[in-house]
């Protein structure tokens, strides 16, 4: 196991860290402190960096010269690094809160608190439909041509992009808010997480048989003093050839599970402050871990906030692969 942090650092919450889905060079940061933010993670170094207008609350890269980002200023900007040079894609009508890269369809999709998703045309950026949803859109993500979106009131729609009709209307299996969702890499089902130390795993096939397969677990909770302090499970990243997955909890820890196998296969140490993003790499051998303060254990003056970082994990197999 190596680790080591990232040059360079955003100077506000870390919102999002990616890896484009072909290399594992690259790694895209978007912040509160209104950067994005690419870094060459071999030779760790910053290699370029632009600015919305307010803080930025979800990022993408199609590949490493073209990055996707959103925030509060409900503009989808394209940065093309090769040409340096930004343009205004699109907007909602509030703040984009899920900027995502869906690579089966070659699209762009948006998710926004205007209660919309929207799909965008990365070949000659244009929108080419807008849906919209039960509430704020909070998380989403793709396998194949499947959408699934988590918003507010633990809302869950699964949509098929081929045919964006009537979206398949689920509820949350977890009692709290949704925080983040994940499909698997085998396309059988979805990981979502809840602000309340919960993780729960989904499957698509509502055959009864499938659907007994089902379950919800305990997670980044610390016993102390005869108390149980639960925290929220912010970010879950999937191992693509394993399907297992990492956690990352406001607790400041990582886990990695087996699905599978209804087990943990590892813990990291713990991080100095809340996990806020984690992303495999597309081999599975590199997890980018975003430990940055959101506030979610209460307010602390400046001076006792601790530095926002990034962490690049290498990963072995032992800690990936399920029992």
């Amino acid at each position: 196991m190596s680790e080591f942090q990232l040059q360079d650092p955003p100077t506000d919450g870390i919102s999002s860290v990616k890896f484009n889905q072909k290399s594992s060079q690259f790694l895209l940061v978007s912040s509160w402190d209104q950067s994005v933010r690419l870094y060459d993670i071999d030779t760790n170094r910053l290699k370029h960096t632009f600015s919305h207008k307010q803080p930025v609350l979800d990022c993408c890269l199609t590949d490493s010269s073209l990055s996707f980002s959103g925030g509060l200023d409900s503009k989808l900007i394209m940065y093309d690094y090769n040409a340096e040079k930004e343009t205004l894609i699109g907007t909602h009508q509030d703040a984009i809160r899920c900027v995502h890269f869906c690579h089966s369809a070659n699209l762009i999709i948006t998710g926004s608190w205007d209660r919309f998703i929207k799909l965008w045309d990365t070949r000659s950026p244009n929108c080419i439909g807008s849906y919209e949803q039960p509430d704020k859109v909070y998380t989403l993500d793709t396998c194949d041509q499947k959408l699934v979106v988590g918003t507010a009131n633990r809302k869950i729609r699964i949509w098929n992009m081929n045919n964006m009709g009537m979206p398949e209307a689920r509820e949350s299996s977890l009692k709290y808010q949704t925080r983040a969702i994940k499909c698997f890499p085998n396309r059988q089902g979805y990981v979502l997480s809840s602000i309340e130390g919960r993780v729960a795993v989904e499957y698509f096939d509502m055959n009864p048989e499938e659907q007994r397969k089902k379950y919800a677990f305990k997670c980044h909770r610390v016993k102390e003093d005869d108390r149980e302090l639960v925290y929220p499970v912010n970010a879950i990243s999937f191992h693509n050839s394993h399907n297992t997955f990492a956690t990352g909890g406001a607790d400041g820890m990582v886990n990695i599970w087996d699905p599978f196998n209804k087990k943990r296969l590892c813990q990291f140490h713990s991080y100095p402050t809340g996990i806020t993003s984690l992303c495999f790499d597309a081999t599975g051998t590199t997890l980018a871990i975003a430990s940055s303060f959101n506030y979610e254990i209460g307010d602390l003056s400046p001076n006792q906030i601790p530095k926002d970082n990034i962490y690049i994990r290498r990963v072995s197999e032992l800690e990936t692969r399920p029992k």
